[in-house]
């Protein structure tokens, strides 16, 4: 009988168990020392960080590429081989990955080096989940300056893996997080330019509460936190009605979520008698393409508060 992916990937976290178990070493500092750090992450927005910190020090590899719902991933084959040669493992955490928590946790407790960017950070500068009352919401990276504590976590982690080239990764980690307090900056000097009254961010699911936080906004999604929760034909409805009672100028589509949900708010606000316009698509959950300016952490930050400040000012 075959495995289904979920269980191919326990069993490899059995097998990396075993091997610890048996004394063999995942990786030695020396043969570390003489070739590029291996890591495999799950988002991208991950993978942003591990190349601006690891630099040439590090050869990265995703799991969740641009489109990609990270709630809703399925693992593959391949990403077992990708988790199996990597030398470090680097996870958002906060039940973002859903299915694949579990994994992560089982391959760290069995001494594969493997680190929730989250781990870290202060439970008080979380948000709750509105799906799950003892969980938290994940989307931490629409916070610019607690997306920091992402980075260090990431630099912090590299340099125990790697200490020969610890001063290498606490450079990096230092620039990279001048560009982000820069960043943090150019959102807030945007915002500025969009009406207190404005700025209501209403998306297809519930992923921007810390931009909302951080930025001034009141945000609204028609999915919950987890897109696995399904909008129904109410959801839309309340929605439209709170569009359409407070004149809501425009709303928005994501890049990793099908975008007929927002088009039947859209219509259903028609009815009502106000006509919101769609403004643009936001990335939340994936990353754009690599090479595209949507395809840095800053660049589809940028990308996504220009969209909304345009459609809203």
């Amino acid at each position: 009988m075959s495995r289904t992916p979920v269980q191919t990937l326990v069993a490899t976290a059995l097998l990396v168990a075993g091997l610890t178990a048996c004394g063999q070493p995942l990786a030695s500092e020396t043969s570390l020392a003489q070739r590029k750090i291996k890591v495999t992450t799950t988002v991208g927005m991950i993978t942003d960080i591990v190349r601006n910190v690891g630099g040439e020090r590090v050869e990265v590899t995703g799991l969740m590429g641009p489109g990609v719902d990270p709630h809703l991933y399925k693992p593959s084959a391949g990403d077992v081989n990708r988790l199996e040669e990597a030398d470090i493992i680097f996870y958002v955490g906060l039940e973002l990955e859903g299915r694949m928590t579990d994994l992560f946790e089982k391959m760290a407790r069995a001494g594969k080096p493997t680190f929730g960017v989250s781990d870290d950070i202060d439970r008080a500068r979380l948000l709750p989940s509105k799906d799950h009352a003892d969980q938290y919401d994940p989307h931490i990276w629409f916070d610019v300056l607690l997306w920091q504590e992402a980075v260090r976590k990431v630099g912090q982690e590299l340099a125990a893996l790697d200490p020969g080239s610890q001063g290498t990764y606490e450079h990096n980690t230092q620039m990279y997080l001048e560009q982000l307090r820069a960043l943090d900056e150019y959102v807030r000097e945007q915002i500025a330019l969009v009406p207190e009254p404005s700025r209501v961010l209403i998306t297809a699911h519930d992923a921007f509460n810390y931009f909302g936080r951080a930025y001034g906004f009141e945000v609204r999604g028609l999915q919950g936190i987890s897109t696995a929760a399904e909008a129904g034909a109410a959801d839309v409805q309340a929605l439209a009605r709170l569009i359409a009672e407070r004149q809501i100028k425009a709303i928005f589509v994501e890049s990793s979520v099908p975008r007929e949900s927002i088009e039947a708010v859209q219509a259903a606000t028609r009815a009502r008698g106000w006509e919101v316009v769609v403004g643009g698509e936001l990335f939340s959950d994936a990353m754009g393409a690599d090479g595209a300016p949507e395809g840095t952490y800053i660049g589809m930050v940028r990308h996504n508060v220009d969209t909304i400040v345009r459609a809203l000012r």
